[in-house]
């Protein structure tokens, strides 16, 4: 799907300009938030997680930190690594694709109930074309949760990330979503833990409209 990408180019310029493929390599077998993350972005989901959902997702890795217990169809992982999917407990199904070299998602119209991307945007070098495509996979009135927390990989995350702070980041993703004209109800949450170490998490959620491309 062909968008209008509003923003200068060199927004999403990163420091590390090499070959992706080769950043991710060798398997990561951690998580990239703390507990207390976890736990908040868990029972985020829990709340707002449609049930028997056909989740897609995306920059999927080791985990997905879906809540024990909710009640799904399937989860799809898309990512970078193929051991790290291998090993994440929760997916039924994975696939490898470097959404910054190529942004359309390998999936047909219409097909997925929710879709995720945890802590990973900051990585995206085309955000508003994968928004869009994302928006097209779903299913009408279907969530995207984009969760995020200060943590990232500088080399890799783009410049207009590493020089904003966290409230302008939960703007910054609104306005993915708003350049797509795919999502309604574009929610944004600060549900960082309530103490002064830790993880913050932040949490922005658009909602596909009625409209399937």
């Amino acid at each position: 799907m062909t968008v209008t990408d509003p923003f200068p180019a060199r927004y999403f310029t990163r420091y590390d300009e090499s070959d992706d493929t080769l950043f991710y390599t060798q398997p990561r077998l951690v998580v990239h938030i703390d507990a207390g993350a976890i736990a908040a972005l868990q029972g985020y989901l829990q709340r707002n997680l449609p049930p028997d959902a056909e989740i897609l997702d995306l920059m999927s890795s080791y985990r997905s930190h879906l809540p024990a217990g909710l009640p799904v169809q399937r989860v799809v992982g898309l990512g970078m690594n193929a051991e790290e999917l291998r090993r994440n407990p929760q997916l039924a199904d994975f696939m490898v694709h470097d959404l910054n070299t190529n942004p359309e998602l390998p999936y047909p119209t219409a097909s997925f109930d929710a879709a995720l991307c945890t802590v990973s945007v900051q990585y995206l070098v085309q955000p508003i074309a994968v928004f869009a495509e994302v928006g097209r996979v779903l299913k009408p009135g279907a969530p995207f949760v984009v969760s995020f927390s200060n943590r990232c990989f500088p080399s890799k995350a783009v410049q207009i990330w590493l020089h904003t702070g966290d409230n302008e980041h939960r703007e910054l993703v609104k306005s993915y979503f708003d350049h797509t004209h795919l999502f309604e109800r574009i929610e944004a949450y600060n549900l960082s833990p309530r103490r002064w170490w830790g993880d913050p998490l932040h949490v922005v959620t658009g909602y596909r409209t009625a409209d399937v491309l």
